[in-house]
C-alpha cells in the first residue's frame, strides 16, 4: 500500500467513525451495550438453474447476533432476495427478512420485512465502493406497516504488498417514514459504523472480521442504545 492510498483509507474509516458520532451528538441519554454479530451472506448467478437466466441473482443470508458477554442470544435473522443484473455494476432486488428477538424482560417478538434494493459497486484506483438502497416495509403479525428507508456506503481497500488483505469501512443509516404504535415515531431509526479487515481466500470465499459501532434511538426518540460489536462475516460468490 503506498502512502498515499493508506492515508486515504485511514481518512475514510475516520469518516465513517465520525458520521455515527455526529448523529449521536444530538441524541439524549443513552445505554451502552456490547456483544457479537456473526453471518453468512452467499450469492449468485441463476445460471446455474439456466443457462437464459444468466443475469438472474439469488442472495440468501443468515445471522446470529448475542449481547451482554456473548451468553445470551436475542436476535437471528434469514434474508432472501432475487435480483437482475442491469449491468456489471447494477443490480436490482425484491426480497423478504425474517427478525425473531428475544430481548431480556421484553416478549419475543418476529418481525418481517419485504422490499426492494438498488445496489451499484464503483471500482476506483484507491478501492471498491458500493453503494446499497433497501425500503423495507416492516410489520409484525396483525400490526401496521412500517416503512423504513436504509442507505448503506462501503469501501474496501485491498493491501498492495497482500491484495487478499483489505481495509473495510462501511456505514449504513435508518429512518423512520411513518410512526407506528409499535415501531415507534417517524425520525431518524439508527446507525451501523463498521471498520475492520477482510480476507479473500479465493474468487469464490470472503471474509471480513472487525468492529460494529450500533447506535440505535427508542420510540418516542427520548434515549438511545449504542451497542459495541464484534462483527465476524462470510460472503461465498456462486
Amino acid at each position: 500500500m503506498t502512502t498515499k492510498s493508506a492515508a486515504a483509507s485511514l481518512r475514510l474509516l475516520f469518516l465513517v467513525m465520525l458520521s455515527f458520532y455526529a448523529v449521536s451528538a444530538f441524541a439524549g441519554d443513552f445505554t451502552e451495550d456490547s456483544g457479537a454479530w456473526m453471518q453468512v451472506v452467499a450469492e449468485g448467478s441463476m445460471e446455474f438453474i439456466d443457462p437464459s437466466l444468466k443475469k438472474g441473482r439469488i442472495w440468501l443470508e443468515g445471522q446470529t447476533r448475542f449481547d451482554g458477554n456473548w451468553d445470551h442470544w436475542y436476535q437471528g435473522m434469514v434474508r432472501t432476495a432475487v435480483g437482475y443484473s442491469l449491468s456489471e455494476r447494477a443490480t436490482i432486488w425484491a426480497g423478504y427478512t425474517w427478525l425473531p428477538t428475544q430481548i431480556i424482560g421484553k416478549d419475543y417478538v418476529s418481525q418481517q420485512d419485504i422490499w426492494p434494493a438498488f445496489r451499484y459497486v464503483l471500482s476506483t484506483d484507491v478501492g471498491t465502493f458500493t453503494f446499497r438502497t433497501m425500503w423495507e416495509t416492516n410489520f409484525l403479525q396483525g400490526s401496521q406497516l412500517r416503512e423504513r428507508p436504509r442507505q448503506m456506503i462501503k469501501f474496501m481497500h485491498p493491501f498492495e504488498y497482500e491484495p487478499r488483505l483489505s481495509v473495510i469501512a462501511w456505514d449504513e443509516a435508518f429512518y423512520r417514514v411513518n410512526a407506528t404504535d409499535w415501531g415507534g415515531k417517524s425520525g431518524f431509526d439508527q446507525n451501523r459504523a463498521f471498520a475492520g479487515l477482510g480476507w479473500s481466500f479465493n474468487k469464490n470465499v470472503r471474509t471480513e472480521l472487525g468492529y460494529l459501532n450500533q447506535y440505535v434511538e427508542n420510540a418516542d426518540h427520548s434515549a438511545a442504545t449504542m451497542r459495541h460489536l464484534g462483527m465476524a462475516s462470510v460472503f461465498v460468490n456462486f
